[in-house]
């Protein structure tokens, strides 16, 4: 048995109004919404995938690609931008050749775009992996992903 039928099975015998609950906690499980998973609540709810689909992607806290192992928040808040967020994240997204959203084909790193992360004084900030990175640049981001690189060599 699959870990998402597990899950599917806390909910017997149930309809579209658990369609939400359910994508929530097969993405707390494993960390993102598979093409298989959501087969599987379609054939669980006897909804067409599309429709289900349709639904987790209006929604913009699922996500459809698991998160990188390196894992990079931009806070794009006032502060933030004010300072220069913008300009951090595209350096990001020019140095990983991915956008917001996506992760990396090596699956090392993904980038998302967070309203704020609560840490105004230390405009412009990043996290990676929930680490704080404080009153970064573009210089000092394309040095830190080179870090990080360097740290998977090692292994």
């Amino acid at each position: 048995m699959t870990e998402v039928q597990t899950i599917l099975k806390k909910y017997p015998d149930t309809g579209r109004d658990n369609l939400i609950p359910i994508l929530q906690d097969i993405q707390n499980n494993d960390g993102y919404l598979s093409k298989d998973s959501i087969i599987e609540v379609g054939k669980h709810l006897h909804m067409p995938t599309s429709k289900i689909f349709g639904v987790a992607t209006f929604y913009n806290q699922f996500r459809f690609e698991p998160y990188g192992k390196y894992h990079i928040q931009v806070c794009r808040g006032t502060a933030c931008h004010v300072l220069g967020s913008k300009t951090v994240l595209q350096e990001l997204e020019k140095n990983l050749k991915i956008k917001a959203g996506q992760t990396s084909r090596d699956g090392l790193f993904s980038i998302e775009v967070v309203a704020c992360i609560g840490a105004c004084g230390l405009a412009p900030v990043i996290t990676v992996n929930g680490e704080f990175h404080a009153k970064v640049t573009a210089q000092s981001i394309a040095r830190l992903i080179e870090e990080y690189k360097a740290l998977e060599e090692l292994a």
